[in-house]
């Protein structure tokens, strides 16, 4: 069993839903990131998504755009995000830690090769923005050789029959996108997230968590009222852009957020 499902089954036991927080690795600096993820999971984190700096991130609005111009500002690489998470491992051997990001630094490393390197250094999952499964069999392939678990994206706009290919395609877990456009959008209709939820649980057993949207702790307790998890991004960059000329105050300002959030979640 996958770190990612052993951990789904041991909230499903507790009957507590997941807190997944997002920060940019080397945002603003390399040396922030491993102490903050540390932190994260001190604050109450089930799982770790860690973005990897890319020039063109597509899917992501202002906030996560920023954090990577800071990132790519110290040439933050994708070898440098792996040797974070080899660090982070040093000392957390149980929380599962999620890469995401785009195609292109994976596609230049190679698949099989980047497969590795993220396995040894203790990557539990990857999530691939602009990768459909129709295209990803080389990269499963891969990905399940080094027991990484695949992790997509799903849409308010995706019917059935598409859910049916993308949910047959993962594991670990099922990421809905809760809002049309990107990253940092507001607007969060929860009774609309219910209803899709209810509509992939017809496709998959895997646990759905949900982001885009979440922005505090009343949106993530109405949130995890009706997912497996609740996915928080642009409010925690946030957080993190607010305080990145004083980085010492970083850790603090993102866990008060999300011990919040860990707090009205336990309660829904």
């Amino acid at each position: 069993m996958s770190r990612i499902a052993q951990r789904f089954v041991e909230l499903k036991a507790q009957k507590r839903k997941a807190l997944i927080p997002f920060v940019t690795a080397g945002d603003p600096n390399p040396n922030v990131t491993v102490p903050l993820l540390h932190a994260m999971v001190e604050a109450g984190a089930d799982l770790l998504e860690l973005g990897v700096p890319f020039s063109d991130p597509m899917a992501e609005g202002p906030t996560i755009q920023k954090a990577c111009e800071r990132a790519l500002e110290h040439d933050v690489s994708l070898h440098d995000v792996l040797a974070m998470v080899k660090e982070f491992r040093q000392t957390d051997t149980d929380t599962p830690v999620v890469l995401m990001g785009y195609m292109n630094p994976v596609e230049i490393m190679g698949y099989e090769n980047f497969a590795s390197e993220a396995s040894d250094a203790g990557v539990d999952g990857l999530l691939t923005v602009d990768m459909p499964p129709e295209e990803a069999g080389d990269l499963l392939a891969a990905l399940s050789e080094a027991s990484i678990d695949p992790i997509f994206l799903l849409a308010p706009t995706t019917v059935d029959e598409r859910i049916a290919k993308v949910c047959a395609a993962a594991s670990g877990f099922v990421y809905y996108v809760s809002l049309k456009g990107v990253t940092g959008a507001a607007n969060l209709d929860v009774a609309a997230v219910a209803h899709k939820v209810e509509q992939i649980r017809k496709h998959t057993d895997l646990p759905i968590g949900v982001g885009f949207g979440i922005r505090d702790a009343e949106t993530a307790q109405r949130v995890s009222a009706v997912a497996d998890a609740v996915v928080v991004g642009s409010a925690v960059v946030n957080r993190v852009a607010e305080n990145a000329e004083q980085p010492e105050k970083i850790n603090e300002a993102v866990c008060s957020l999300l011990r919040d959030m860990r707090a009205a979640m336990d309660k829904a």
